[in-house]
This record gives C-alpha cells, sequence and structure tokens, in this order.
C-alpha cells in the first residue's frame, strides 16, 4: 500500500490539542473526504479512513457520468465534540487548514459534528464553503451551489435529506444481501450500534422495509426489544449527539450494557458509530449472519478474519457506507436535483449495483467481500488515472 500524498498534523496553540489532515490521492486536483471530531483521534486512524475514501469514490466512477469521481482524504481533531472547547478549536483548526480546503480538500461533517455546524465554522474561519475546491471543476457554479443548498433544505418527516440518504444507502445494501441470499424481510432482525445521523437513518429504512429493529446502541447503553423498538419514537426522542431520552422508552423496552447490541438476537448487526468497534477480543459474540459497516472502520481485520472462519459475512464501509458523499456529488455536479424521491431512488439504484457487484465478484474469487471490493478499485484506480491524470 503507497503511502499518502499528503499527511500532517496540527497542533493548536491554545488547548495544544492535535487536528491532522491526509490526502491520499488527487484526481483532477482534488480530493473528497469528511471532517471528525471524537476524542483520541489519531493520525493512523484519518490515514485509513483517506485511503477509505480513495476507495469510495473510485467504486462510484462511471464514465458517462456528471460526476467525475474525486481523489481521497480524510480530517480529525482529537476532542469529544460535547467539550466547551470544542467549537473553538474546530474554527482555528478550519483556519489552519484554510489554505488546503481553498486548493484541494473538499470536506464535510462526519463523526462528531454536523454540517450546520461544520458550516458555521467554515464561515467564521472565513472560508466560502467546506466544498470550495471542487467549484472549478463546476460547468455552472451559481446553479451548482443552489442546487446543493436547495438539497440541504429538504427535509422528509422532519429529518433532513442530507442525514437521511447515506441511510437510505446503508439500508439498501442490507436488502440487496438479504435479496442474494433469499431472505425475506419480515421476521429478519437488526441490530445497530450508533443513532446518530447514519444509524437512525438506517433503522428507519429497514423499520420501513419491513425488518424488525430489536437493540439500538447509544452513549449510554442499548435499548432492546425481542419483538421490535418502535424506531419512529425513538427517533424523535433522540438529542443531537444521537443519544435517545429514556423516558420515551415503551412498556417491553430494556435497557441493557453498551456492548449489548453484539449478542441480542439479530440476524443483521449495523455498526453506525465509532472505529474498531468489534475487534478480535469480543467477535466470538456475535451470532448474526451479516455485519453490515455503517461506519467507518467499526471490523478489525483480525477480527474479519474470525468471523469470516465462522461464516459471518463483513459488508465493507467503502462499499456500504459510499452514499453520502457519492450523495454531494451527484447533487452539485448535477446528475441528480434537490428532490428526495429523486436521491433516494438514485441512491437505492447505486448502492444495490455496488452490493451485487461485490458479493459477485466474491464468490466469483473466493474472496471476502472487502478484497472483491479492493480488487474493484484496483482495476478502476489506473483506469481513472489514464483519463485525468494522477494529480490535476
Amino acid at each position: 500500500m503507497s503511502a499518502p500524498l499528503l499527511s500532517l498534523t496540527w497542533t493548536d496553540h491554545v488547548t495544544g490539542r492535535a487536528g491532522h489532515l491526509v490526502v491520499d490521492r488527487l484526481v483532477r486536483g482534488v480530493a473528497s473526504g469528511g471532517l471528525r471530531m471524537r476524542e483520541g483521534c489519531t493520525l493512523e486512524e484519518v490515514t485509513g479512513l483517506a485511503r477509505g475514501m480513495t476507495m469510495k469514490e473510485a467504486l462510484h466512477y462511471d464514465p458517462d457520468s456528471r460526476y467525475v469521481p474525486l481523489g481521497g482524504a480524510k480530517g480529525g481533531i482529537d476532542c469529544d465534540p460535547r467539550s466547551p472547547e470544542a467549537y473553538g478549536l474546530l474554527v482555528r483548526y478550519l483556519c489552519a487548514m484554510r489554505p488546503y480546503i481553498e486548493s484541494f480538500w473538499t470536506t464535510g461533517e462526519d463523526l462528531g459534528l454536523s454540517q450546520d455546524l461544520l458550516d458555521r465554522a467554515v464561515a467564521e474561519a472565513g472560508l466560502v464553503s467546506s466544498v470550495q475546491a471542487v467549484h472549478p471543476l463546476l460547468d455552472d457554479e451559481t446553479a451548482a451551489r443552489k442546487r446543493l443548498a436547495d438539497a440541504f433544505a429538504v427535509e422528509v418527516d422532519g429529518i433532513g435529506l442530507d442525514e437521511l440518504v447515506g441511510g437510505c444507502g446503508v439500508a439498501e445494501s442490507v436488502l440487496a444481501a438479504l435479496d442474494r441470499a433469499g431472505v425475506p424481510y419480515a421476521g429478519t432482525r437488526v441490530a445497530v450500534q450508533g443513532f446518530g445521523t447514519m444509524g437512525g437513518a438506517t433503522a428507519r429504512f429497514l423499520a420501513r422495509a419491513g425488518l424488525t429493529v430489536t437493540a439500538v446502541a447509544d452513549v449510554r447503553g442499548t435499548i432492546a426489544n425481542p419483538a421490535g423498538l418502535d424506531v419512529e419514537a425513538l427517533l424523535a426522542a433522540r438529542d443531537r449527539y444521537g443519544t435517545v431520552d429514556r423516558a420515551a422508552l415503551g412498556r417491553d423496552d430494556r435497557e441493557l450494557p453498551g456492548d449489548a447490541w453484539l449478542s441480542t438476537g439479530a440476524e443483521v448487526l449495523v455498526p453506525a458509530a465509532v472505529s474498531y468497534t468489534v475487534d478480535a477480543a469480543n467477535q466470538h459474540r456475535v451470532t448474526a449472519r451479516w455485519i453490515v459497516e455503517a461506519a467507518n472502520m467499526p471490523v478489525t481485520a483480525g477480527a474479519e478474519e474470525s468471523l469470516a472462519a465462522r461464516g459471518i459475512t463483513v459488508l465493507p464501509d467503502v462499499v456500504v457506507n459510499s452514499g453520502t458523499n457519492a450523495w454531494w456529488w451527484w447533487t452539485l455536479f448535477g446528475d441528480i436535483g434537490a428532490d428526495a424521491e429523486e436521491a433516494f431512488a438514485h441512491t437505492r439504484r447505486s448502492m444495490r449495483a455496488l452490493i451485487d457487484l461485490t458479493l459477485a465478484r466474491a464468490e466469483a474469487d473466493g474472496t471476502t467481500p472487502r478484497a472483491a471490493a479492493h480488487a474493484v478499485v484496483a482495476e478502476r484506480l489506473p483506469v481513472i488515472a489514464e483519463r485525468y491524470g494522477w494529480y490535476r
């Protein structure tokens, strides 16, 4: 695996806390990848995430699409987003990274940060937009920026389209896997770890598709009900960090320890929170048939090897959670408009095609879905480089 194009660590002069930026690859002079904030965020973590973004972009390459995949990058800040010093730290980080954001790094919300908060900090840092580096690649910048702004203003049942589209992609990944295996939606149980933007939206789409969400985990623990949770009630009772007010629990809902979601009765586990949550020490507790990675890097390599030996399939993050990033670019470049149904339909078609491609390749090669996705990327990156060059 080659070294990233750019890797740096910044130290905040006020708090002494660290922020990181890794640019794995440029395509047409631009790289795409979100900015996360969490206590303990490391350069190694951000490096892996940036490589994952390169892969996500390549997997969505379609030579006939207006959206041309970009390179991969990622930012990370070592701070609890709930800390009183978090916002000031975020603004100072963006000021320090301003030359990169203006020139070649397009970013957006990720773990610990909402797009609204990021946009406010971006403005305070004197930047035009968190994705302004891509503006020179647009045919009509004014129309494109309006289209994206209009899309961010769309709400469905009280939740923003930008928060829903990623969960739509994760849910469609689950449904595509069930369809390939001939497993009916009714009676299929799901446990979701993390009930923020991605986890909450995934739970909503899966429940509406007829699956039974039996467990949801947040920072306060696991909420479980073998008969099924009222997902809509829990969504209405969560705060902006994805923590559910326990006063909203149903009569038969149970509160369990935070890691109980791993072994509650479910055919599908959806880790949608932090990285490295399923590891060699706890993978033996997993009894589900599928783990669908809504979070970035939630299953360690050692755990995945053991899970595969037990016949448990891990659908990899580079495929499963790539819908949010792609939606930004489909909208900005004009493949879709600022319309929820159009966004969901396009996301479902694209994610189902990717899951089918990945699982078919894994079966043909006798490998895991992750290895299959890597193989597809390895074939596509040279094609992209030949068409657009390595850096510009």
